[in-house]
């Protein structure tokens, strides 16, 4: 039976600007005290990545195990994070089987690709994800909230809200919006269907993807290979019918604008077609899904430490929101946007970066060899005893103005080094924006005792539905 810590909330350490908010500690399965046996190591891997960290990974700087024949290192110390993602990046490459498992939905976008190709598309997309072109995204992210509001108050209207699929709606929307400047309404059902599909029976990590070198097939290469076949004529077809929308040459100031006109700064070359839709592909799939786990974790959090909520709620109804624009920058949402940040250190959405050593390497005095595998995972890093305190506790008090900043390579919920996710700034404009209209409008009750935990294939989600009774609060004066 797996252990859970307690989730009572109990009088504790309290924060100056939270003062009277009672520590909570949500539940979450207590790491084994020893390294798995490989064969329950390798099916934690496809069932639920958290499950292969030992206790001594949290408190250890780095943690060492035999990998068929390797070496697998689990680094948390800083220094040695900055070594791998920063300082001798160029040593550290995708590992074979998270190609495989991811090019066949994201193609050879800028997640997948390595050296010169991801340069020429890292430097070709900068320009469409600065702070001013995000802005410029804001009116479409604020639309799809809006009518992502009506239909979660609709769903609430009839009864308990599976939080989890509302969001994911929700985020989609948001997604498509900022993509194509229009809503999903047409292609969302067939998009969600597309990934459901892939998510089930084909982006799991098996063995045989894992050891078998690239080029040689495993027997699921076969089904991704026809779900490809599949997959590129929908996102064609979803791309010229926006291109086919604008045929008078009118601009929406929409991502796909941005993306289409970006040119790399050293050539001027610009995306081919394949080279569009792959970039498509990245930012719609590893947008929405992150964000929507990161909205249900904050709502989940805040459903158990409801003085938190309440605060939170507070300031969104006291802010102006009619023009989102800025709503985190001109510090309008800090108490927010701390939910957030804390929301991502206790549930990383990219729970684990894993890389292969290309040479041999020597990080925090460990000799790394090439065909190692070196492992940063912010889930272990962003709890580990020696970085933080109090780590599993929700505590956005960390993350408000004024509050020491974490230390340098202990909070990575969006990478780091020259890999740093591009869209971090829109993935959080569009989460900080969206809990605070949904806290405007309602409270959030749970309504069922049993713990939600949390189970990481792809991302960190929730192990099953969880139920909320959303409950109107007053409507804002005009």
């Amino acid at each position: 039976m797996p252990t859970f810590s307690d989730a009572t909330a109990t009088p504790d350490r309290t924060i100056p600007s939270l003062a009277g908010t009672p520590r909570v500690v949500p539940p979450h399965r207590a790491p084994p005290e020893r390294e798995l046996p490989l064969a329950a190591y390798l099916r934690s891997i496809r069932d639920n990545a958290l499950a292969g960290f030992p206790r001594r990974a949290f408190e250890e700087p780095v943690t060492r195990r035999g990998l068929l024949g390797r070496s697998s290192f689990v680094l948390n110390d800083p220094e040695a994070i900055r070594r791998v993602l920063v300082e001798n990046q160029a040593n550290y490459a995708r590992t074979t089987g998270t190609t495989r498992i991811l090019r066949p939905i994201l193609g050879d976008g800028l997640l997948i690709s390595e050296g010169s190709a991801w340069r020429h598309q890292r430097r070709t997309l900068a320009p469409a994800f600065t702070p001013r072109a995000i802005d410029g995204l804001v009116p479409h992210i604020a639309a799809a909230v809006t009518d992502g509001m009506e239909r979660i108050a609709a769903e609430a209207a009839a009864g308990p809200v599976d939080l989890f699929t509302s969001f994911y709606r929700l985020a989609l929307e948001i997604a498509g919006r900022a993509m194509f400047s229009v809503g999903m309404d047409e292609h969302g059902a067939e998009l969600r269907q597309f990934i459901a599909e892939y998510a089930e029976r084909m982006g799991r990590p098996h063995l045989l993807d894992i050891v078998i070198p690239p080029g040689w097939p495993v027997p699921l290469d076969w089904s991704r290979r026809r779900f490809r076949r599949r997959w590129i004529p929908f996102l064609d077809r979803i791309i010229a019918t926006r291109q086919a929308a604008e045929r008078d040459g009118s601009r929406s100031g929409d991502l796909l604008d941005l993306l289409a006109a970006a040119r790399n700064p050293d050539t001027g070359a610009a995306f081919t077609p394949d080279e569009l839709r792959d970039q498509v592909a990245t930012m719609i799939l590893a947008g929405h899904e992150t964000t929507a786990g990161t909205l249900f974790w904050a709502a989940y959090l805040l459903a158990l430490a409801p003085e938190v909520q309440e605060r939170v709620a507070a300031e969104a109804r006291a802010a102006d929101l009619t023009d989102p624009t800025g709503c985190q920058s001109d510090g309008r949402l800090p108490l927010t946007r701390a939910v957030i940040d804390e929301t991502l250190r206790l549930y990383p959405a990219a729970f684990v970066v894993v890389r292969r050593a290309l040479g041999p390497d020597n990080v925090a005095g460990h000799a790394v060899k090439a065909s190692d595998i070196v492992m940063v995972s912010p889930w272990v890093l962003h709890r580990h005893r020696s970085l933080w305190s109090d780590p599993d506790a929700f505590d956005p008090g960390r993350f408000l103005p004024g509050a020491p900043a974490p230390r340098r390579f202990a909070y990575l919920p969006f990478g780091a080094g020259p890999r740093v996710c591009i869209g971090a700034q829109f993935a959080l404009s569009e989460a900080v924006l969206s809990l605070a209209r949904v806290l405007q409008r309602f409270r959030l009750v749970l309504d069922e005792r049993e713990p939600v935990l949390p189970q990481a294939v792809v991302t960190t989600q929730p192990d099953r539905p969880a139920r909320f009774r959303l409950i109107p609060r007053e409507p804002l004066s005009p």
